[in-house]
């Protein structure tokens, strides 16, 4: 894809939803953090009706630490994985607690270091919390990237590395969400709603649907 189709890509998403943002729900960048994390392999919905019953009781690390592991179980009981995320959830509170003072870091080494945070958890908490242009590439992101041509790769990282040289300057803080939400509700996995994509003619997938 030629950098001005490029451009005039994000433009037209930058039209649609001029203040894009996570549609996970939280409060604080500590909030963000737990939300993310236990994210990984579960909806942005179900997270969020879990962390509504969870925050109001522990929102903070020290608070999720007096819960203990197993009484932060029935909170996250409806997310997949719940007992490896809560094992990484209480040893992240106490990390932060020992190490960082009880705040969430802001930076990427500091971040990867806390259980259960990987680089697109990281991603997520820089970009969304402190603003930072970076891109985590999630199964949406890198179906996008590769089916419009934006940033063909086979690898996370691959296509991640190749949106942070093609992506303009001035869209990539907001290009996380906007390629994000894309995906989710346009360019889905099985049948992309490639009729009502705004930039259908600017793609470059084979296999594009047809309105009937």
């Amino acid at each position: 894809m030629t950098r001005e189709k490029v451009a005039e890509l994000f433009r037209r998403l930058r039209e649609l939803d001029p203040h894009p943002t996570t549609e996970l729900t939280y409060k604080t960048p500590f909030e963000l953090l737990i939300a993310v994390i236990l994210s990984a392999q579960a909806t942005d919905v179900g997270v969020n009706k879990a962390t509504r019953k969870l925050f109001p009781v522990a929102r903070t690390p020290q608070a999720i630490l007096d819960l203990g592991e197993e009484g932060l179980k029935p909170y996250i009981a409806s997310i997949g994985l719940y007992n490896a995320k809560a094992k990484n959830i209480i040893a992240t509170c106490r990390a932060l607690i020992e190490r960082h003072g009880g705040r969430v870091p802001e930076s990427r080494e500091e971040l990867e270091a806390l259980p259960g945070v990987g680089r697109k958890t990281a991603n997520v908490v820089l970009n969304t919390a402190f603003g930072a242009e970076t891109i985590a590439v999630d199964t949406h992101i890198f179906r996008v990237a590769n089916r419009t041509g934006l940033a063909r790769g086979e690898t996370v990282r691959a296509v991640e590395d190749k949106l942070m040289k093609v992506v303009p300057a001035e869209f990539r803080k907001d290009a996380h969400h906007w390629l994000i939400l894309h995906g989710r509700y346009v360019c889905k996995a099985r049948k992309p709603l490639c009729p009502v994509c705004a930039i259908n003619d600017l793609c470059a997938y084979r296999h594009k649907t047809v309105a009937i």
